[in-house]
C-alpha cells in the first residue's frame, strides 16, 4: 500500500511503501502541455497511461531491457522500484516532427535515414533545453559512458517498440525516455505512453498522441483508448 507523498508532477506522483526501495507511481487525469501552460483534467487518462505502460513494461522487459516496473497495483497505480534519477532525457525521432522541424526547418513527415537521440537537459523552467555529451560531463549530470549507455537503450527500446506499434497501423514517430540509476546500473524509469511519444496513424496520418491535446485536434481519451485496444490492452 502506498504511504508518503514523495513527489508529484503534472502527470504523476510518487509514494512511499512499506518496502524499501519500492514506490507506488500513481497517473493523473491531469494533461498538460507546453510546461504546463496548457492544463486540463481528462476523466481516464491516468488508467489509460499505466494502463499502456504496463504493456511497454512488460514487452521491453521479454526483451531483457532493465526498467523500475515491478507491476501494476490497480487501474491508475504501478509498484516501481525506487530509483536515483538523471536530469537528462533521451528523445528518439524516427520521423520529423515538433521542436526537431523548427530548429532545422524540417518538413513534418519526413522520415529521417536512420532513428536519431537526442539529449535534453530536464527542467521545465528552463524549457528542456538541448544538450550534448560535453554538457553532461562538465556540468556533472551523467558520464560519457552513461550517456552511452542511455543512448544504446534508448535505441533498443525503439526496436521493440517500433516494431509492436507497426503491426497494429502505427507509427512511432518519436518519443522520450528517462533513465535512472538502481544501484550502479542504469535504468528506464518514468513511463511509456502517449504522453510522451507521437504516434500517428499509418494509412491516414491521424495523430493519436498528446497533441490531440497541444492542438486542439479532438479528444484526448478516445486517441488513447484507441492506441490501446489496437494494442490488445484490457482496460
Amino acid at each position: 500500500m502506498k504511504k508518503n507523498l514523495m513527489y508529484e508532477g503534472k502527470g504523476k506522483a510518487l509514494y512511499s511503501t512499506d518496502n524499501a526501495g519500492e514506490l507506488i507511481q500513481v497517473f493523473k487525469d491531469d494533461a498538460t502541455a507546453f510546461d504546463g501552460k496548457k492544463h486540463d483534467v481528462i476523466a481516464g487518462k491516468g488508467q489509460l497511461n499505466c494502463a499502456i505502460s504496463t504493456f511497454f513494461f512488460e514487452k521491453l522487459h521479454a526483451a531483457n531491457i532493465q526498467t523500475h516496473f515491478i507491476k501494476r497495483e490497480s487501474q491508475t497505480e504501478m509498484r516501481i522500484h525506487q530509483l536515483t534519477m538523471m536530469p537528462v532525457e533521451v528523445v528518439i525521432r524516427n520521423i520529423a516532427a515538433g521542436s526537431i522541424c523548427r530548429r532545422l526547418g524540417l518538413e513534418e513527415g519526413k522520415i529521417l535515414d536512420r532513428p536519431l537521440a537526442e539529449l535534453f537537459y530536464k527542467d521545465d523552467a528552463l524549457g528542456d533545453p538541448m544538450i550534448n555529451t560535453e554538457h553532461c560531463e562538465l556540468f556533472g549530470w551523467a558520464t560519457a559512458d552513461d550517456v552511452r549507455l542511455m543512448r544504446t537503450i534508448a535505441m533498443e527500446v525503439n526496436r521493440v517498440m517500433s516494431q509492436l506499434l507497426e503491426d497494429v497501423g502505427i507509427h512511432l514517430v518519436d518519443f522520450k525516455l528517462e533513465f535512472g540509476k538502481l544501484n550502479d546500473a542504469i535504468v528506464l524509469g518514468d513511463e511509456i505512453s502517449p504522453d510522451g511519444c507521437r504516434l500517428w496513424d499509418v494509412e491516414t496520418g491521424k495523430k493519436l498522441d498528446k497533441d490531440v491535446f497541444r492542438r486542439d485536434l479532438g479528444g484526448l481519451s478516445e486517441v488513447y483508448h484507441e492506441v490501446a485496444t489496437r494494442l490488445g490492452i484490457p482496460i
